[in-house]
């Protein structure tokens, strides 16, 4: 699996993985991932994310924190753009709870 991103790729991808875990991809979401990051890159990491399955996001996002270092700031930061995207459409559902369960687990 590839996991040669840029952090700012790995970022986007961590985004996505939330707007996209459970199938549906609200506008709100995915114009807050937009104001974060460039269509390029938005484009480039949303097909990586659309043509995989749920397990191996997963485990690309493992695998990509397992080489590269995150402090603890950079890890809640990140954490809590995961939640901005969850909130973005004002509903958060199951699916979305358990992915960011899983995303917790791994950046504390």
């Amino acid at each position: 699996m590839n996991i040669n991103w840029t952090r700012e790729e790995f970022e986007t991808y961590v985004l996505l993985f939330a707007a996209h875990c459970n199938q549906i991809e609200t506008k709100e979401e995915v114009n807050y991932i937009l104001s974060r990051v460039g269509e390029n890159i938005y484009n480039k990491v949303h097909t990586e994310i659309v043509i995989s399955s749920e397990r191996e996001n997963e485990q690309r996002i493992i695998d990509y924190l397992r080489v590269n270092s995150y402090s603890k700031d950079q890890k809640r930061a990140l954490l809590n753009e995961v939640k901005e995207v969850f909130f973005a459409d004002g509903t958060v559902d199951q699916s979305e709870k358990k992915a960011f369960n899983f995303l917790k687990d791994l950046l504390n």
